[in-house]
């Protein structure tokens, strides 16, 4: 089938980008976003003209309207976003994604003005002319899938980064998989936020047990979503909880004091691991700028992983970028009705601080979404 008849049936993707528009790899053919020369200048956007709290957010009509510069790049019409609970995840994810100076060490300061936002759902607009239809129809890159057929915009928008960062944790640095997933015991803590929430079903699609961590208020939540046992972080120490248990992986998105007491509850000398999602790193670049932060991260990972190794347990930290090929197996999981994506509020355009202030107050069962187009009935 042409590449252009699969554009002109409006095939949807879920991607990572821009909370407007964003360029990155995809596979098609170009195609014009407008007739209208004018309407291609400019666009509105929220963006941030330098790091800060939520005040830094600033509304335009007048952003530049993103211009394919390379010949494996898209532009993508985007229906609906998706928010992370730290914006400098989106922030350090889009400077070392989208840059040809990945660390940006030549040009302090010249990311702004900035457009958050790196998960999307959405419409392919226009193409690079290198970009070229696979044998299967399935079009892959780095950071672009198919959106689920049997999801709406919004939905879709909640998975890439959490599904993607839950994929990598689990599977490749964890280990796990399909194949051998069953008789794993597996501790989520934190299991009611984005990430969270994937993993918890991830791992129960392959059959393995979960124990997972949450408030009282979550724990429906995660009971639904198929957590075997749950542990209320407010009936008192989640150590003390569980000091008889033991299991083969870890995965922690909650830091802070888990990891004092975290790693005794794995089994040892069995090639168990401790997964954290939060890291040193975001800490470690608003002090240090992203060169320097990134250095000193690695030699305090580098020091714990060796301390953790002679006591026969394996401590890994994660910081992902959504890719293609495992957004398409997520997305036959979630057309298989094996896992879905958690949207625990949707906001409209205009009211993205009021989104933002909703997510940096933590606590999240789930995702927070913009529906920018509004979409929530369409699954195409």
């Amino acid at each position: 089938m042409a590449v252009a008849a699969q554009l002109a049936r409006r095939r949807s993707v879920s991607c990572t980008g821009a909370l407007l528009l964003r360029r990155t790899g995809f596979p098609g053919h170009p195609r014009p976003f407008s007739g209208s020369a004018a309407r291609r200048a400019v666009m509105p956007a929220w963006v941030i003209d330098r790091y800060g709290t939520n005040e830094v957010l600033r509304f335009t009509k007048n952003a530049p309207f993103p211009v394919i510069q390379y010949p494996n790049e898209v532009t993508v019409k985007v229906h609906a976003a998706a928010l992370k609970p730290h914006r400098h995840v989106d922030t350090v994810a889009a400077t070392m994604a989208m840059k040809s100076d990945p660390l940006n060490l030549n040009q302090a300061g010249s990311e702004f003005p900035l457009i958050l936002g790196r998960d999307v759902s959405g419409v392919i607009m226009e193409c690079g002319l290198d970009v070229a239809l696979l044998s299967n129809l399935e079009m892959r890159c780095m950071q672009v899938s198919h959106k689920p057929k049997s999801l709406s915009h919004p939905e879709a928008a909640a998975l890439p980064y959490t599904a993607s960062t839950a994929w990598s944790a689990v599977v490749n640095t964890g280990g796990l998989n399909k194949d051998n997933c069953a008789k794993k015991r597996v501790l989520i803590l934190g299991a009611s936020g984005g990430v969270g929430t994937f993993a918890v079903q991830l791992v129960k699609a392959w059959g393995g047990h979960v124990t997972a961590t949450c408030s009282g208020a979550a724990e429906r939540l995660v009971r639904e979503l198929g957590a075997d046992a749950v542990v209320d972080y407010g009936t008192g120490p989640i150590q003390n909880q569980l000091s008889s248990e033991r299991f083969d992986l870890i995965l922690d998105n909650v830091g802070g004091e888990t990891e004092r007491w975290a790693l005794a509850l794995l089994k040892p000398w069995s090639g168990a691991k401790y997964v954290t999602l939060v890291t040193p790193f975001l800490r470690n670049t608003d002090t240090l700028g992203i060169a320097d932060g990134m250095f000193q991260t690695g030699v305090t990972v580098a020091t714990k992983a060796l301390k953790h190794l002679t006591k026969g347990v394996h401590y890994r930290w994660g910081f992902f970028i959504p890719s293609g090929p495992a957004l398409d197996d997520i997305s036959d999981m979630v057309d298989a009705g094996q896992v879905r994506p958690v949207v625990e509020a949707h906001y409209s355009f205009a009211q993205v601080p009021d989104a933002f202030l909703k997510v940096e107050g933590g606590h999240a069962r789930g995702k927070t979404v913009i529906d920018i187009i509004s979409d929530e009935h369409e699954c195409v």
